[in-house]
């Protein structure tokens, strides 16, 4: 079973993908740096580091849904 704290929503907005805003810091409208041609390579199994651009917390992706996204520490 997935965890749902370790879990954060995820929006593709004209090909950009935003959270409405950074767990960590409470910053809004976050443009994270991760296309969403990537998703397909993590849900493959690829890991992907993601570095939230507002104030450089840096959780790893290791699965994803149309909706959510997984990370391997809690966010929530």
């Amino acid at each position: 079973m997935i965890p749902f704290s370790h879990t954060w929503p995820y929006d593709i907005i004209l090909g950009d993908m935003y959270v409405q805003y950074c767990p960590f810091c409470d910053h809004e409208n976050v443009l994270l740096p991760m296309k969403p041609r990537e998703l397909q390579h993590v849900r493959d199994g690829k890991k992907k580091l993601l570095v939230f651009p507002c104030c450089s917390a840096s959780p790893t992706v290791i699965d994803n849904d149309n909706d959510y996204l997984l990370f391997d520490r809690a966010v929530r």
